[in-house]
């Protein structure tokens, strides 16, 4: 066997790879013991534990449901042991209990029991046997205490979201002895992946970085990411307003306004030029602006919402007014720049002498209802908003990185978990991917901005009611904003509820369409037509009816939803006018897209 070894590995050296791990394993715990505990963790972890405490004993006094419940589990292992017991003997079988179809863990052909092949056949069935027994352990601890009574409406959905971040994180693919690709790679590669691994872990922990998602060489601002031609043309305090170069000889006399959310930054809609939403729409004869908005720091500790809707939309339509000429614009927001367009249009209701005007309205994945904010409604209460407001009264800020966090946890098997199996486990360097790359680039959010929408917007639900909120010292009843508007919308949005978008879509009087994308937050909305990855839903339905109902009526398109979308906006965007290059004899190109407030 040593011989063979030998063979195809003549590098091998037990003693060398022994004093590698030895030399990361060092690097591991002195980061380890020079990270002190944090406090707001402790607090955490002691409420949780009593949350879970509080129910185990609720359930332990109603003996009939828990019966039920472990009933169900028995009822599951006794078909799992008899699946073993067919499956060992060649004949076929239904497993006790399948992963749900968007469940990527078990899609090895390592977790499927193979008797076909004499080879592999015990090994396969013993994986595929605690796949299921994991899965039904899962469900169990699920339903435990999905039935638990005497808890409020808050404290049961805290209770569903961590016991499935439990679930998540006990696994077995998040383990090397019970992970079948791990265990092969290992292998293969006579340990080198868990040296690898552990120097991953090493850099990681030094750094003082979670889990890496992205190579974070791979890209460059302007070099082969945010890459559409462009100059800023003017700039505050606040934000810079970009302006895109032409790619048509002609284009559309009425302008497109974007307004991106402050969570991140604005060059999630112009990512690898193939990925690019701005470029495909300047490619469509667009005269193209977007809010670049600052990356704030502790002096920005009493910035106001007021100010993020002063000094971004409501001057940037003043200087794009001054460059086209148009006093009319067609304005897009994605996620909370889609709040923030939402307080601007019914500001605008009450302000009918405005010289400038927005005249379709598009949000991209946009809250405006908050009644069912989804799971991350399990981060806002009055506690945990309170905390928050202690953490940001020190710093004057929120750090992006909590944000960053927090959004991963609402999906914690593909944004954490499955980094620390490609990462650590298998010890593969991490992704080259644009989209992951955004993604890692967090901004901070100034203290009472961030207070003002977590409890006006969040807790309050105040912009859904009709002069809930004011701003600029105008009430805001969205039921006055009278212009075509567009909702777009993603199926398994995790941070805007699909259900909960339409329902803010319904606040609005005047004509409404709602389309309905594939995938995700991100993924559903950066869909360009050139990879007809993800399909949509539309449907002929008025508004009035439920989501569902909605839902049940829809249409099912193949292909990406930006022709659709641009079809859409085309009948309000006016005749077409020699293409216009940035800038204008009052606003003089201050620098290249995608400016300087993005490397903030």
């Amino acid at each position: 066997m040593q011989e063979q070894l030998s063979e195809k590995n003549t590098d091998f050296n037990p003693a060398h790879l022994l004093s590698e791990f030895n030399q990361q394993y060092s690097r591991i715990m002195t980061s380890l013991m020079n990270t002190p505990p944090s406090a707001d963790v402790s607090k955490f972890s002691i409420r949780l534990g009593t949350l879970f405490a509080k129910a185990a004993l609720n359930n332990a006094n109603d003996l009939n449901s828990l019966l039920q419940v472990q009933l169900k589990a028995f009822s599951r292992y006794a078909a799992l042991g008899d699946y073993i017991v067919k499956k060992s003997q060649g004949i076929d079988a239904v497993p006790a209990i399948q992963p749900k179809t968007d469940d990527g863990r078990f899609r090895s052909s390592e977790w499927h029991a193979d008797v076909n092949n004499p080879e592999t056949s015990n090994t396969t069935l013993w994986f595929d046997a605690l796949k299921q027994s994991y899965l039904i352990g899962s469900e169990y601890l699920q339903g435990f205490f999905q039935q638990t009574d005497g808890l409020t409406g808050k404290e049961k959905r805290k209770l569903d979201f961590y016991s499935d971040q439990v679930v998540n994180a006990f696994a077995p693919t998040n383990f090397l002895q019970t992970n079948p690709d791990v265990l092969k790679a290992t292998r293969e590669s006579k340990g080198e992946n868990l040296l690898n691994g552990l120097r991953n872990l090493a850099d990681d922990l030094e750094a003082g970085k979670s889990v890496k998602m992205v190579d974070d060489d791979a890209f460059e601002l302007g070099r082969n990411i945010a890459v559409t031609p462009g100059k800023v043309i003017a700039r505050n305090r606040m934000a810079e307003l970009i302006q895109y170069a032409p790619s048509t000889e002609t284009v559309h006399s009425r302008p497109v306004m974007i307004i991106p959310p402050w969570i991140n930054k604005f060059y999630i809609l112009d990512l690898s030029p193939k990925n690019s939403f701005i470029s495909w729409l300047v490619g469509q004869g667009y005269t193209v602006f977007v809010i670049s908005w600052m990356n704030p720091d502790e002096s920005y500790r009493e910035t106001t919402f007021d100010d993020y809707l002063k000094d971004g939309p409501l001057w940037a339509m003043d200087v794009i007014q001054s460059i086209t000429g148009q006093n009319k614009i067609n304005a897009i927001g994605y996620c909370l720049g889609g709040t923030l367009l939402a307080t601007l249009l019914g500001y605008l209701a009450g302000q009918p002498d405005r010289s400038v005007d927005v005249s379709t309205a598009t949000f991209f994945t946009t809250m405006i209802d908050f009644g069912e904010p989804g799971d991350l409604g399990v981060f806002v209460d009055e506690e945990s908003v309170s905390q928050l407001e202690t953490k940001m009264e020190a710093n004057g800020y929120l750090d992006g990185k909590s944000m960053a966090s927090t959004f991963n946890m609402m999906r914690s098997n593909d944004l954490i978990w499955h980094f620390v199996i490609n990462n650590y486990l298998l010890g593969k360097p991490p992704a080259q991917f644009d989209l992951l790359y955004w993604n890692s680039d967090s901004t901070r959010l100034p203290a009472t901005m961030h207070s003002y929408y977590l409890r006006k917007m969040y807790l309050d639900n105040k912009l859904a009611q009709p002069d809930g909120i004011s701003v600029l010292n105008t009430s805001i009843d969205l039921a006055k904003v009278n212009l075509p508007t567009t909702f777009v919308s993603t199926e398994l949005d995790h941070i805007a509820p699909w259900r909960s978008t339409y329902n803010g879509a319904k606040l609005f009087t005047s004509e409404v369409q709602f389309i309905l994308g594939q995938s995700g937050h991100i993924a559903g909305i950066i869909n360009p037509p050139s990879k007809n990855k993800y399909g949509y839903w539309t449907s002929t339905k008025e508004l009035s009816v439920s989501a569902d109902e909605w839902l049940e009526s829809a249409t099912s398109n193949a292909g990406s939803w930006w022709p659709k979308w641009e079809k859409w906006i085309k009948r309000y965007s006016c005749k077409k006018v020699p293409a216009r290059e940035p800038g204008s004899d009052l606003y003089t190109p201050l620098a290249d897209a995608p400016g300087t407030y993005v490397n903030l």
